[in-house]
């Protein structure tokens, strides 16, 4: 049983993934910080923020007033999503592929392990060459 468990935990699947998500997650601290204290700013000098003191477009309000629309929020957010994904994609998806085809091409262990099947034209071809034996063979 406890041989079972180290064998699930030493696949690579899964310290890939809790490495990921430690490191993503502290990335993620990282990138919003910069986004807060660079691209916010950016954005306010493009949108002034509204009465809340959010940076967005401000739209005039059925009953009066503004409703301001918080684009600073949604631009940060994006920015902070592309960044995170940009460097766990290049830290640890591109370099984990890269060292298992190196395994796979040093093993010889060919990529497409399956057998191939045969085609459904090459399958209707062998029916009909068996259909002429059993024929010629009457």
């Amino acid at each position: 049983m406890i041989k079972g468990f180290k064998d699930f935990i030493m696949r690579g699947n899964v310290i890939d993934l809790a490495v990921a998500v430690v490191i993503g997650a502290a990335f993620t601290a990282v990138v919003n910080a910069i986004v807060a204290s660079i691209i916010t700013p950016l954005i306010e000098v493009f949108w002034k923020p509204g009465d809340n003191g959010v940076p967005g477009i401000p739209v005039p309000a059925v009953w009066g007033g503004t409703v301001t629309f918080p684009i600073g929020d949604l631009v940060s957010a994006l920015i902070s999503f592309l960044a995170v994904a940009i460097v766990v994609y290049f830290v640890f998806v591109f370099p984990m592929n890269a060292w298992k085809e190196h395994q796979a091409a040093k093993a010889d262990v060919p990529e497409d392990k399956e057998e191939k099947l045969p085609t459904e034209q090459e399958l209707l071809i062998q029916i009909r060459d068996l259909l002429e034996k059993n024929s010629a063979a009457r």
